[in-house]
């Protein structure tokens, strides 16, 4: 594990939780919300990425890839549990 991936993934994933929380508003955490739980399944995701996926995806282009989606994902998910309990 390089910490320069981690990182890249890390920021990816912020990036792809604030524009999963822009877009789909009813899961929205907030602004700081969607950018942590970003961040922190950038960085789950994009780490199983590399270690499921391999040498399949290379370089910042699965880096990216998997912290954006990992964001994505983690915001969503998160922003459903919360909407599920506030029921």
């Amino acid at each position: 594990m390089d910490l320069t991936n981690l990182l890249v993934q890390v920021v990816s994933g912020a990036i792809g939780g604030s524009a999963a929380g822009g877009i789909a508003k009813q899961y929205s955490l907030g602004t700081l919300g969607n950018a942590i739980a970003g961040a922190i399944g950038g960085g789950i995701v994009g780490q199983l990425v590399g270690t499921f996926v391999g040498q399949a995806v290379e370089g910042y282009v699965g880096n990216i890839g998997g912290g954006a989606v990992g964001g994505i994902i983690l915001t969503l998910l998160v922003g459903l549990i919360r909407n599920m309990m506030a029921k």
